[in-house]
């Protein structure tokens, strides 16, 4: 008869949590130019060493079961001669499915020419403009997001946040490169919106940490200092900053007066943006009649807005305002990630209740091509939902920034500064209203990178939207500068 109690018996028997993982092979046609490759799939146990309530060491525990898709290519024996790239998106709470199945993974998500809502049902095609013949891919779905869950026993919300969220990623990608022996290949971050907050926050997490240095970071639609796109009173910065982004778009839509190509457009408004309407904002009521009068007449050039309205606003113009104000006498919205696309209004007489067009337009095609993918393809099974978009990670967690904007360019200048040999890419889309390429140039003229290391940077610009690639033009051209960076770096 055992002396233990049931509650010991139970733990003691309890099944320790395992990898799962399934591996295929596949040739797909990348740049005219056949690629065999493998695909390890599945769930990685997280572990972390746990101390005793003495302090003395107790073991590991595992913390988290991590879901990933690892491309490597067949053809390279030696793996310190292979570029690996970690890539994932963000939200907070987005799995990594748009960069995978839109831009990077050697399959993609069928959209129409301009990035538009295909007819259902949905298709997938071979990536011709993949990453892949360049650099091994390892998409990493966060705690709560994809099959990524945490052990039993343990709290979703605790990798809620900044700081879990980078840790418990830094963490995975120490043991994948470990697992692996991928400590000597070159290495790569490749992030998109939140994903870059997290990418440059694991750039000094990794380095201090884990002593991993990394060879480049890829930035997709930057968000590195929240005061930047955060429409807050008291703060200036974002009407600014968002003016340019607003122009391309009334542009887009055929509603200014200025007819003239959009980058020399741009040109202009941003120096406007700089050098007269940001003064007069920081006047606040201190501007006179005539100077108010001056700026309101440039701003209904500039942005397709009545003065009426722009006078009522104040001369300022948040965000889901105009969203909801550019076409509202057509009862159209224009989207947030990619102000391209228009959407129906269903009470165009208030301020709320938008619904982003651009965001309906990807999350069923991408839904659908990723699951029919893992399984059918991939030979992935788990019956749980695939957790494209979670949002029950809010509230996100921004403890180590309480009472102030978040801001991470702090951590990438000095990981730069660190190793001097990290070059940054920055991608930008002129109509992105998620985060405006503006506010992406303001944060990097403000890093305060020694003069030595300027040329690190390297920003581009893509005449689409937050996820640029959705459009085949910008496909293909981010493809040819992705390549040309990943060489260089």
């Amino acid at each position: 008869m055992s002396t233990e109690s049931p509650e010991k018996e139970e733990k003691k028997e309890k099944p320790e949590l395992k990898d799962q993982l399934v591996v295929t092979q596949h040739r797909k046609k990348i740049g005219g130019v056949e690629v065999a490759y493998t695909v390890t799939t599945g769930l990685m146990v997280l572990k972390e060493e746990t101390p005793d309530r003495e302090k003395e060491y107790e073991g590991e525990k595992a913390k988290a079961q991590f879901f990933f898709v690892a491309y490597t290519r067949d053809d390279c024996p030696d793996p310190a001669s292979r570029p690996l790239s970690f890539s994932f998106n963000g939200g907070p709470g987005s799995s990594s499915v748009w960069l995978h199945m839109g831009l990077l993974g050697p399959r993609r998500v069928v959209m129409t020419y301009e990035g538009g809502l295909p007819q259902p049902p949905f298709e997938l095609a071979d990536n011709e403009f993949s990453l892949l013949d360049q650099t091994d891919l390892v998409f990493i779905d966060p705690v709560s997001t994809g099959y990524s869950r945490p052990a039993d026993g343990e709290k979703a919300r605790q990798f809620h946040g900044y700081k879990k969220d980078i840790e418990s990623v830094g963490d995975f990608i120490r043991l994948y490169t470990t697992r692996y022996n991928r400590w000597l290949s070159p290495k790569f971050l490749i992030g998109e919106s939140y994903g870059t907050t997290r990418a440059s926050g694991l750039a000094g997490y990794l380095q201090e940490r884990h002593g991993l240095y990394l060879n480049g970071i890829v930035l997709v639609s930057t968000a590195l200092n929240f005061g930047t796109i955060d429409f807050t009173p008291g703060n200036e910065l974002p009407y600014v900053l968002f003016l340019p982004s607003y122009t391309a778009t009334a542009w887009y839509h055929g509603l200014l007066r200025v007819r003239r190509p959009l980058e020399k457009l741009l040109v202009e408004v941003e120096s406007f943006a700089l050098n007269e309407y940001a003064p007069a904002l920081l006047k606040g009521d201190s501007l006179s009649h005539r100077e108010r009068q001056a700026i309101l007449t440039k701003l209904v050039r500039y942005t397709g807005l009545s003065e009426r309205y722009l006078e009522n606003s104040n001369l300022r113009v948040s965000d889901f305002r105009f969203f909801k104000e550019l076409l509202r006498s057509n009862n159209r919205v224009v989207g947030r990630l990619d102000s391209r696309f228009l959407g129906l209004d269903r009470d165009p007489l208030s301020e709320g209740t938008y619904n982003d067009p651009s965001y309906t337009n990807i999350l069923g095609p991408y839904t659908a091509g990723f699951n029919d993918y893992i399984r059918r393809e991939l030979k992935f099974e788990k019956d749980i939902p695939y957790e494209i978009l979670n949002g029950g990670v809010w509230p996100w967690s921004y403890a180590e920034h309480e009472n102030q904007h978040v801001y991470v360019a702090e951590t990438l200048r000095q990981a730069m500064s660190t190793n001097p040999h990290l070059k940054v890419f920055i991608a930008n889309g002129y109509y992105d209203l998620a985060t405006p390429y503006f506010a992406t140039e303001y944060v990097f003229n403000h890093l305060g990178l020694d003069s030595s290391l300027r040329n690190n940077l390297t920003l581009a610009y893509y005449e689409a939207g937050h996820m640029m690639y959705i459009h085949q033009p910008a496909l293909e051209q981010l493809k040819t500068d992705l390549a040309a960076f990943l060489t260089q770096a």
